[in-house]
């Protein structure tokens, strides 16, 4: 990798995450919240080249985390140097309301691929397991944060939350979407796609099929390496980066 700037930060974020974590492992009344807290989590000066970090994609049956439920979850470990692709996992998810045809039609995940998968609950302690101590990347957290708080007051009847590199927020920055300006699109000129292989398309990088978990989950994890590459130092601290 050829690395193009030293370290900058993508965002402004004084949240203090080590502290939030180590409070929750202390406040947890659940043994298994408890052991996802107590982990042993990267800390805020750590450089981004030793973090050991796992990209997650949720599917779910819609945007709204309190209506719409999670369908398939897709997950790759990697490094800044090294996608882990034979540890991958990938499960479909049982889920406790009807599917819709429009989220058939999106996801292709059937009644009869539902029908023998294993509900939430029945597998939402291995998920912890497989992103406790890592670093999770996302493309737009909004998604998985909700979500998977969502799961967990319904699993262990409390809050998760954890910190989390967002691809789509990098990229956000890096293109200055803050600072678009109207007239820009007065002259016709379309604001940037941010969807996930469209940020992958300014990098080069092959396109996948799209709304399968476990393919989305490779494409962050490969989008991340790239984006770091092109605007960060790979001593850039943790907290520079998560949110």
């Amino acid at each position: 990798m050829i690395w193009r700037k030293s370290h900058k930060t993508a965002q402004s974020d004084p949240f203090d995450w080590a502290a939030y974590l180590e409070e929750r492992a202390s406040e947890s009344t659940d043994p298994r919240l408890k052991r996802f807290y107590q982990a042993k989590w990267p800390e805020p000066d750590t450089p981004i080249s030793d973090v050991p970090m796992v990209a997650l994609d949720l599917e779910t049956t819609g945007l709204d985390s309190q209506r719409d439920v999670i369908v398939s979850i897709g997950l790759v470990p990697f490094t800044l140097s090294r996608i882990h692709s034979p540890k991958a996992r990938y499960w479909v998810v049982r889920p406790d309301k009807p599917l819709t045809t429009e989220s058939i039609t999106f996801h292709r995940i059937t009644h009869s691929v539902v029908a023998n998968a294993p509900a939430l609950n029945a597998m939402f302690e291995e998920l912890m397991q497989c992103l406790a101590g890592r670093l999770v990347v996302v493309h737009f957290k909004q998604i998985e944060r909700h979500f998977l708080n969502a799961a967990a007051k319904q699993v262990f009847g409390d809050r998760l939350l954890f910190p989390v590199i967002d691809t789509m927020a990098i990229e956000r920055s890096r293109l200055k979407l803050e600072r678009y300006r109207r007239w820009r699109q007065w002259l016709g000129q379309r604001r940037p796609s941010l969807r996930l292989n469209d940020c992958r398309l300014r990098y080069h990088l092959p396109q996948y099929e799209a709304h399968h978990a476990l393919v989305d989950a490779q494409a962050t994890a490969e989008l991340l390496q790239a984006q770091l590459s092109y605007e960060y130092s790979p001593d850039t601290p943790v907290s520079a980066l998560w949110e």
